[in-house]
């Protein structure tokens, strides 16, 4: 089988209501392991649904570099905040706390995400206070923050796409600020990889600038490469079944992958 897909939870999800998507974790084995990290990633779609190549083809890359590969299917819409985020920390969670079953470092674990799958990676890498729905067994008193996080063209704040905010929050659309990473950013907040393009015509790229001047102000460890060609929703750069080629944005797999030997994600 080439992933094990489990629930993140044994019975319902807090929170959970009728008409919701289940939250599962699917894990993906590396190939010939030599190391002992993990990347859970959580896919793009607006916080309306789960773009299926955000997942799977970023999960197969990173286990043939032997890396240990888990995607998220996180709630969105009808569920509102802060299910997502709920099932995005429970995942960081439940590898952690199985971290000897998997023969991963607990202190290796990286979060990524594309589009709104990147404002939730960043939203679990830097709220810190508790939520609605969390404690309700053992897991749950395993640390939730995540050691590094990857950030494809990414929805950061409001101004950079309002239908994620406005599909996350509901009525509450006018909170934006409490999930908006910029806001909630520390000195703590782990070392990002960031990407996007600056012809994104879906996601504003200055949202990804306006992170990324919080995090230099505030000493966190960033590496960020923004290209001059390419839309948005490109993953890997070439899937000629969706249309999809940008032989040029393609270079930020092997751009993450030297970022991950730096840190001693892939040995």
């Amino acid at each position: 089988m080439e992933y094990v897909k489990s629930r993140l939870w044994d019975g319902d999800a807090p929170l959970y209501e009728e008409g919701f998507d289940v939250p599962h974790i699917k894990y993906f084995p590396a190939k010939n392991k030599k190391c002992k990290s993990a990347v859970i990633n959580f896919a793009g779609g607006g916080y309306r649904t789960r773009a299926l190549y955000e997942c799977e083809s970023y999960c197969r890359w990173l286990a043939e570099r032997g890396i240990d590969a888990f995607d998220v299917e996180y709630r969105v819409k009808p569920a509102r905040f802060p299910c997502s985020l709920l099932d995005a920390r429970r995942a960081v969670r439940y590898v952690r706390a199985n971290s000897e079953k998997y023969g991963i470092d607990p202190q290796k674990i990286a979060v990524m995400g594309s589009s709104a799958g990147g404002h939730l990676a960043a939203l679990v890498s830097t709220y810190k206070f508790k939520i609605e729905g969390e404690g309700v067994d053992a897991l749950d008193e395993t640390d939730c923050m995540p050691n590094a996080q990857i950030l494809c063209y990414p929805v950061l704040d409001i101004n950079s796409h309002p239908g994620s905010f406005f599909n996350n929050l509901g009525e509450n659309y006018s909170s934006h600020r409490k999930i908006t990473p910029m806001y909630l950013a520390d000195r703590d907040t782990p070392p990002v990889f960031m990407w996007h393009t600056s012809s994104d015509p879906a996601v504003d790229v200055n949202g990804s600038f306006r992170y990324a001047t919080r995090l230099h102000e505030l000493g966190v460890e960033l590496e960020m490469h923004v290209y001059p060609v390419g839309g948005h929703g490109l993953g890997l750069g070439y899937y000629p079944d969706m249309n999809i080629n940008e032989p040029y944005v393609t270079t930020w797999a092997s751009d993450l992958e030297k970022w991950l030997k730096l840190h001693e994600y892939i040995k």
